[in-house]
């Protein structure tokens, strides 16, 4: 997914070659997401400038770094960590007009420029199926685990004006959801 999210920022910010990663370091999966993200980047001769975060302080430290050496773009790992600091995030990245992918849909509903990921009520809809089938007397370890078989493409185009970011059309015709407002 990680590769197919910097693919989609590359192709919203052609002109891009630095694009700025913020992730939680202490979570290894973030880690790991991050390291996909690296060879995404190889492959699409992106330079990487790293910013592991392992706590709220660590966030405005990164932010105060790309205020210094300004990336071209942003792509943010979502956790809880740079979950709840999302505001921060996106005020940073409006405030210094630097195009960003996340994760998420919601991002880009709070004012982000663009996500590619699972629908979290969806999500949540299949964890109340198997809390379902575990109060009937299934086994927790009998039950196969599932992956999102969907993934969204959210595209905010308030954000993209306030960037002065024109987005192609194809890749606006391949939005699930286009933010107008």
């Amino acid at each position: 997914m990680s590769a197919k999210r910097l693919g989609l920022l590359k192709e919203a910010v052609p002109g891009a070659t630095r694009v700025a990663v913020i992730w939680n370091a202490n979570d290894r999966a973030m880690t790991l997401r991050y390291g996909q993200v690296e060879k995404a980047a190889q492959v699409l001769r992106l330079a990487v400038e790293p910013f592991g975060v392992r706590d709220p302080g660590d966030i405005d430290a990164a932010l105060s770094s790309m205020t210094r050496a300004r990336p071209d773009a942003v792509f943010v790992v979502s956790d809880a960590l740079t979950n709840i600091n999302r505001k921060r995030i996106l005020d940073f990245v409006a405030a210094h007009h630097i195009p960003a992918m996340y994760e998420f849909g919601y991002y880009v509903q709070d004012g982000g420029l663009m996500s590619y990921g699972p629908n979290f009520d969806e999500m949540w809809e299949r964890g109340a199926v198997y809390v379902d089938r575990i109060f009937k007397g299934s086994k927790p370890s009998e039950l196969p685990v599932e992956q999102p078989t969907r993934y969204y493409l959210f595209v905010n185009l308030k954000a993209a004006r306030a960037l002065d970011l024109t987005i192609p059309q194809g890749l606006l015709l391949r939005a699930d959801e286009v933010i107008q407002w």
